[in-house]
């Protein structure tokens, strides 16, 4: 399979192919841990702590379970479903009376009954159709249910397609993952000066001016997941404004949300008719 920055298809496929296993995600989530509660809030915006209160949600490419575990003292009850960290996520969410844990693919997998809210943080575009994926989990929700999904942006992100992947491609690809980890906590360590300097003026139009302002409410091993992540991941597929929203057809969707988060990623969001 093929590690690249995708251009998105012109046309939405029904169904999609079976989604192969990809080690380096479970080596990421054994290495680093996501446990910023208000990114998980920024990257469902508008929804909040209501949108999941008594209801029956599905984590949908939970990984480790960071997420689960913010969602499940509300909810009634949280299924995470996971094709490569499952195991792990279930030892991790093991002491949640109201969460259990399933290995599957998410553009196939299906529950034996419909949730209320179906949401899936930073891996749809990293799945081998983003549109059928995003169809499937559709499929899964009840009338007035709601889809949440947060994905990297096409828009924004020239840098990211133009520059890092073609280098990661020609130079990590075949590279241990344990290298490309050191590289990771390195590229953060160099970047810390100019973000806490230059970035800190008021010069909006620097690329990822916005987003570095995260980086300095982070710790020094969060930034390091997230380079890491940009280098470790076998592919990404950079979505739309356009695409995103044709996501939520308004035959089907009502209440739809496509608000851009930092200039480089997209919470889009809408209610089940």
């Amino acid at each position: 399979m093929t590690s690249q920055v995708r251009e998105p298809s012109v046309e939405s496929q029904p169904a999609a192919v079976a989604q192969e296993k990809q080690p380096e995600w479970l080596y990421q989530w054994e290495r680093f841990r996501d446990t910023d509660e208000f990114l998980f809030w920024d990257w469902v915006q508008p929804r909040t702590l209501a949108d999941f209160e008594g209801k029956r949600v599905l984590d949908a490419g939970c990984g480790p379970g960071h997420h689960v575990r913010i969602v499940a003292p509300v909810a009634a009850e949280v299924v995470g479903l996971d094709l490569n960290a499952h195991e792990l996520a279930r030892g991790n969410l093991a002491h949640l009376p109201n969460v259990s844990v399933h290995e599957g693919d998410l553009a196939r997998w299906t529950p034996d009954e419909p949730f209320d809210v179906v949401y899936s943080i930073g891996t749809i575009d990293h799945t081998d159709d983003p549109d059928a994926s995003m169809a499937h989990l559709a499929s899964l929700l009840r009338p007035g249910g709601l889809l949440i999904a947060w994905v990297w942006s096409r828009e924004g992100n020239t840098f990211m397609a133009a520059v890092v992947e073609p280098l990661r491609r020609l130079l990590l690809r075949r590279r241990g993952r344990r290298t490309v980890e050191r590289l990771a906590r390195i590229l953060t360590a160099m970047l810390y000066p100019v973000v806490h300097t230059v970035y800190r003026l008021p010069l909006r139009f620097l690329p990822y001016h916005d987003y570095f302002a995260n980086f300095r409410r982070l710790t020094f091993d969060r930034n390091a997941l997230n380079v890491f992540d940009k280098l470790n991941a076998p592919y990404t597929e950079l979505i739309s404004n356009e695409r995103a929203r044709a996501w939520f057809p308004e035959a089907e969707f009502e209440d739809v949300r496509v608000v851009p988060y930092k200039g480089i990623s997209w919470c889009v969001s809408g209610r089940k008719r």
